[in-house]
């Protein structure tokens, strides 16, 4: 009787403590360092859900390694309660997991998906002096001359040389791989024709395309960008089917509790209806986005399997 008492007793205290939920601060992790795109959007979401939810939300940035071991950390959570999330992109939760080896995590089992924040969509830029105006010349081009065309990363593993070496298989071309310390120096080296061709975010390039500095031969989501409408995407440009961007979404571990999921889930739900907040995305270069948690676990489960793939085919392996 008394065991049944007690099981009788934690379990009141747990569903009341789900009921008081949140009750203290809560934190976000952030598996990169501060100023990129997650940083940008976990601490858009944090400065939102402190508002909404009457709690302090702190940001805590852990890089290094790809992301990989701040993702553990949230992953293996000892206390799983909504107190400690995660806001990261589809490089730690899908690139990164299809790229790094025996990782002690498995993304789609041990987190829980919230909901997908917004997304950056890229764009596929060629230096000035390229002799290409369509993403179809430049497809001839690079037939026409294998090997002889470059193309700039933001390192070997990134988001840049995944989605690069997808364009590549799908056009069924080859081009010569020249990684970077990041997006910028590859954005210059482009401009000076160091390289000719980039993946590159279109928030980072549409001045310099403004300026005649380089061109842009389409954009890699599927729908068009709101800040370059006239621009058209891949699929429109010759690729149909290709689907490459950054999207960033919030996290859990998976044994948070149900309830607690479904109301950090509302929330940032009606966050993101809010105009102000969806301005400074779009100010920022992003695509807001809404939708429901099994929407964000398909395109996780979708996207995993697709680089997998390509990992495989271009041989990639992290640094």
């Amino acid at each position: 009787m008394r065991f049944i008492l007690a099981v009788t007793l934690l379990a009141a205290c747990a569903a009341q403590a789900q009921n008081d939920f949140p009750s203290r601060p809560l934190r976000i992790v952030v598996p990169s360092a501060p100023g990129g795109g997650t940083d940008i959007v976990a601490r858009l979401i944090a400065q939102g859900l402190n508002d909404r939810l009457r709690q302090p939300v702190v940001v805590d940035n852990r890089g290094g390694a790809g992301g990989m071991p701040a993702v553990g950390t949230v992953a293996r959570a000892s206390t799983p309660d909504g107190y400690t999330l995660m806001v990261a992109s589809n490089g730690h939760l899908t690139f990164g997991p299809a790229l790094y080896r025996n990782l002690p995590f498995d993304a789609q089992k041990d987190l829980a998906p919230v909901m997908r924040l917004a997304i950056q969509p890229f764009v596929v830029a060629t230096s000035a002096a390229l002799p290409a105006t369509t993403l179809k010349e430049l497809i001839a081009l690079a037939k026409a001359k294998p090997g002889s065309i470059s193309y700039g990363s933001g390192g070997s593993g990134s988001a840049t040389h995944l989605g690069t070496e997808m364009l590549l298989s799908m056009g069924g071309i080859d081009l010569l791989h020249v990684p970077y310390k990041g997006s910028g120096p590859a954005t210059t080296a482009l401009m000076a024709n160091e390289i000719q061709v980039l993946l590159v975010g279109i928030a980072t390039v549409l001045p310099q395309m403004a300026a005649g500095r380089l061109k842009v031969l389409g954009v890699t989501t599927t729908t068009r960008s709101s800040a370059a409408p006239e621009i058209p995407t891949v699929a429109e440009a010759g690729l149909p089917g290709f689907d490459f961007g950054v999207w960033y979404g919030l996290v859990a571990p998976a044994a948070t509790p149900k309830p607690v999921l479904a109301r950090l889930h509302r929330e940032v739900f009606a966050l993101m209806e809010q105009p102000v907040l969806r301005e400074r995305f779009s100010g920022a270069g992003l695509e807001p986005l809404r939708g429901s948690v099994e929407e964000f676990a398909g395109s996780m489960q979708r996207e995993l399997a697709r680089w997998r793939e390509v990992v495989k085919t271009a041989d990639i392996r992290a640094d």
